[in-house]
């Protein structure tokens, strides 16, 4: 009998599994956002929610078990320093998944495990030309062997 085994096997052994569990808590704290399938979402989002908990009760020991299951200092010193501050006013849900569709190897279900109120990243958006006018510019100069002149602008004399 399985009595109080409450987590997925994953299909790895026990110390790979607690290894990989790791790593993608310490993944996601570090860039707030991972790509994984649903079942290992689904482990991944209990410990980091337990690290994010642990981290606000801001004492020694609770940085020290943290330190104890995070892989890298700069990520409990970010978690520290700002995550806390971030949800200080959620009782819990500090990550959701959405889903991204099928994994075309396997079939298997795909999700982005992502914390909650994070920043959106900034697009630079720069204006693009026209990419048709740019094809008919283009084959109007392999045809006549002439480039098109711009047409000057013309101001009224005073």
């Amino acid at each position: 009998m399985r009595h109080q085994s409450h987590h997925g096997r994953l299909g790895v052994h026990p110390a790979h599994r607690r290894a990989m569990i790791r790593n993608m808590v310490t993944s996601l704290l570090k860039h707030e956002r991972i790509k994984t399938t649903k079942t290992r979402a689904k482990e991944v989002r209990r410990y980091a929610e337990k690290m994010i908990t642990l981290a606000k009760k801001e004492t020694l020991a609770a940085k020290r078990d943290v330190l104890g299951f995070v892989r890298e200092r700069e990520v409990v010193n970010k978690l520290f320093k700002t995550l806390i501050y971030r949800y200080a006013q959620r009782k819990g849900g500090y990550t959701r998944m959405l889903k991204l569709g099928f994994r075309a190897g396997d079939g298997a279900d795909m999700v982005f495990l992502e914390l909650v109120d994070r920043p959106m990243e900034e697009k630079s958006v720069e204006p693009t030309a026209d990419k048709k006018s740019e094809v008919i510019d283009a084959t109007a100069e392999e045809v006549t062997g002439k480039k098109k002149k711009k047409a000057k602008e013309v101001t009224p004399a005073s």
